[in-house]
């Protein structure tokens, strides 16, 4: 009667060195975006949320209207 258990996985290589460095450059522009969201100033008064020119449309209390 065969065995009908999977076989444990195969353990993966290392990522190689061009890899690591891609990896590395992606956690840098990451938190270099994350940096740059942070440091953009509040409107004063203004509405919160995304920036509504960014998608050509402002909401209005729960109402989207084009501009």
């Amino acid at each position: 009667m065969p065995d009908d258990t999977p076989a444990p996985p195969t353990p993966r290589p290392p990522p190689s060195a061009a890899a690591q460095r891609a990896l590395a450059e992606a956690a840098e522009r990451r938190a270099r975006a994350e940096a740059g969201r942070k440091a953009q100033e509040q409107e004063v008064g203004g509405r919160g949320g995304p920036e509504p020119a960014r998608y050509g449309d402002w909401e209005i209390k729960g109402i989207a209207c084009d501009f």
